[in-house]
């Protein structure tokens, strides 16, 4: 804001050219019926705040980069709706890219954030370039990683329990009678899927005494259509599964789909198991069974932690999961 106009605004509002700066730039508490009447001075005289000015002379930026996987995916706007509620309660603003899995768009991402000074960079996503990485640390600039990143100074990651969430809903479905269990994972070149793919078999592999087959293991790409795909080259097994546990719902709804093409009941014929709890797994018929990945939780987690470690340690933080119980799960069918 300029001379002029900062002069204007606060004859407007009746206080002093300090007062408007420490509104707009929040740097002092100010009363709220102060405040109001800045703010609709502000509204008044027209003024739009020139914030990339406003951080370069400060030194002190406002904004918090978002780099996500896939926005059509509704795992992620939960996920950033609870991080924009979480960093405007504390006074920021957040920038939302958006990968489509394509780790060369991180770098690219990574660059512009760095240009425009953000505050801090959240990467939740499934796919990460080391050298990314690298550029960021160097910078010394904050970022929290979910899953990929790695503890270290200005770094760190929130680490999704998927032990806790695949063990119960393991154990759901063999306290159910089924010992044919087949497990569609995500992509097996990300984090994320090793980590729900190798709790899956350290579950059944407990209970290999108990198993009529050897785990069944299919690979998805966490999108709907996968689940369809899986679910279709299943049909063509002399030995097909008796339930279905998918690493993300979207690939269970896909899995649901076809399912119910191919003429199979959920759950008479094929308990069926997603993970996330997106909004869509309580529209599903019947209402999907899941794994509950708290994304209000990891939100605040990402952006306290961005604010928290720009100078200091990182930090390991663990969200825990949770088994949700409805009704695409049941007893197993004798065959």
């Amino acid at each position: 804001m300029n001379t002029v106009r900062i002069k204007e605004v606060a004859k407007l509002a009746r206080v002093s050219t300090a007062t408007v700066s420490h509104v707009i730039n929040k740097t002092r508490f100010v009363s709220d019926d102060t405040k109001r009447r800045v703010l609709s001075a502000i509204e008044r005289v027209g003024y739009t705040p020139n914030i990339h000015a406003r951080n370069l002379a400060s030194g002190q930026s406002r904004t918090l980069g978002l780099i996500i996987s896939d926005i059509t995916n509704p795992f992620f706007p939960d996920l950033v709706k609870s991080i924009q509620e979480r960093a405007l309660e504390l006074g920021y603003d957040v920038i939302v890219l958006n990968t489509n899995y394509d780790p060369e768009r991180d770098a690219r991402y990574v660059q512009r954030l760095l240009e425009l000074r953000v505050r801090g960079v959240m990467i939740l996503t499934t796919e990460m370039d080391l050298s990314v990485i690298q550029r960021l640390s160097s910078r010394e600039i904050a970022v929290a990683f979910l899953d990929i990143g790695k503890v270290s100074p200005h770094t760190s990651n929130i680490r999704i329990d998927y032990e806790k969430g695949v063990h119960e809903a393991v154990e759901h479905l063999l306290d159910l009678g089924h010992r044919q269990i087949a497990f569609i994972s995500g992509p097996l070149r990300f984090k994320s899927a090793q980590f729900r793919r190798q709790a899956f078999l350290e579950t059944m592999k407990s209970h290999r005494a108990s198993l009529h087959t050897e785990p069944l293991i299919l690979e998805g790409d966490f999108r709907l259509e996968s689940g369809e795909q899986v679910v279709r080259e299943m049909q063509k097994m002399k030995s097909r599964p008796t339930a279905v546990l998918a690493a993300n719902d979207l690939m269970a709804v896909g899995a649901l789909r076809e399912l119910e093409r191919a003429g199979l009941q959920v759950p008479k014929d094929v308990s069926l198991v997603g993970c996330d709890d997106i909004s869509l797994a309580k529209l599903t018929d019947p209402q999907l069974t899941t794994i509950r990945i708290p994304r209000s939780e990891i939100g605040a987690a990402a952006v306290e932690a961005v604010l928290q470690t720009n100078s200091s340690e990182g930090r390991e933080i663990k969200i825990s999961t949770q088994l949700i119980v409805r009704q695409s799960t049941d007893k197993a069918t004798l065959r």
